[in-house]
């Protein structure tokens, strides 16, 4: 299988590559091929919802999101790898995952499998809600098959990352597919 990391934290050796890094690792283990796209350094602009794309065709925008969109037509799975930012994903990853308004029919005819991976500081109980149900919409909402989460909690720098289950636990999720 072939898997695209969409890797959304602007700080590059943080809590997210650790988690990113580890499910890399496992689904390489396992025989998939990986690869991770650090969007941040992308140059991706909002979407301006003209909607001149008629929701699958070219976006009057000209950018990096050509790129993405050729990695994720051309992939069996993606997997969404945020840092929690106030209780939602970054807007790093927001901006690639508006910009999908673009290829919106053909990314939803390729049943793609996917992923979240996501590390926040908080360690209450009701800190990923609102991200687990975003992502969970946007899986029913473009025909993903859900393949699993690794929901962070407590990872407010890497080391306390690396103490932690989490990369085992998203090592686990890649080895596993």
């Amino acid at each position: 299988m072939k898997i695209v990391v969409l890797m959304a934290s602007p700080n590059t050796d943080g809590s997210t590559s650790v988690l990113a890094d580890s499910f890399a690792r496992g689904a390489e283990e396992g025989g998939h091929s990986v690869e991770i796209v650090d969007v941040c350094k992308l140059d991706i602009a909002p979407c301006t919802g003209c909607v001149a794309c008629g929701y699958e065709g070219d976006c009057v925008q000209h950018d990096d999101n050509e790129l993405i969109r050729r990695k994720l037509l051309s992939c069996d799975m993606v997997v969404f790898a945020t840092p929690l930012y106030y209780y939602g994903m970054s807007a790093q990853l927001k901006t690639v995952v508006d910009r999908f308004c673009a290829y919106n029919s053909s990314i939803n005819r390729r049943h793609l499998k996917s992923a979240l991976l996501t590390v926040a500081w908080n360690s209450q109980d009701w800190t990923f809600e609102a991200l687990e149900a975003h992502y969970k919409t946007l899986v029913r909402y473009i025909n993903f098959e859900d393949m699993g989460m690794v929901l962070g909690y407590g990872c407010g720098t890497p080391s306390m990352t690396m103490a932690g289950k989490y990369p085992e636990m998203a090592y686990k999720l890649g080895r596993s597919l």
